[in-house]
């Protein structure tokens, strides 16, 4: 007896871990990494065009594709020769690691009136006040206030602390 209650017990417990399993690990869908490679393979092929990598991956990786009817690997996929890459294309970051341009000034010490402060926020309130001058004036260049790789405040942060 006492083994057909354990057995009544546990059958509801197995049959929920086995659903959820089924919903975890799908049969028919592809890794990140094995659809990666597909959607690359499509790009070369030109087979991708338009298509963003979420919708690629939704519709060509997921479970519930019968068949790639709209993008599919290609066959006899050749990589690509270094001349038929299109140049690279600058980033908005990219723009704020080259120097200033000479229009720009940064200030020579601590504004007066930020004096009171603790030396951190005194040189970043003296290098805001310059900043919005130098962008009024339109003498920023292609320095915007952070960017990656330093923007106007690393510039003039490390002019007020005298390290360049």
């Amino acid at each position: 007896m006492s083994d057909r209650r354990l057995f009544r017990r546990a059958m509801p417990f197995l049959a929920g871990m086995l659903v959820q399993l089924m919903l975890v690990l799908p049969a028919h869908s592809l890794s990140m990494k094995e659809c990666s490679v597909k959607f690359k393979a499509a790009q070369n092929a030109g087979q991708a065009e338009g298509v963003s990598w979420s919708e690629f991956r939704k519709t060509q990786c997921t479970v519930g594709q019968a068949d790639a009817s709209a993008v599919s690997e290609p066959t006899d996929a050749k990589p690509k020769s270094a001349e038929a890459k299109p140049g690279k294309t600058p980033k908005k970051s990219d723009a704020a690691t080259s120097p200033a341009s000479g229009e720009t000034t940064f200030p020579s010490s601590v504004a007066a009136r930020f004096a009171a402060e603790k030396p951190a926020k005194a040189r970043m309130h003296t290098c805001l006040e310059q900043y919005r001058a130098n962008k009024q004036a339109g003498t920023l260049g292609n320095l915007r206030w952070i960017a990656k790789g330093g923007g106007y405040y690393k510039l003039c942060n490390a002019k007020l602390k005298g390290d360049s």
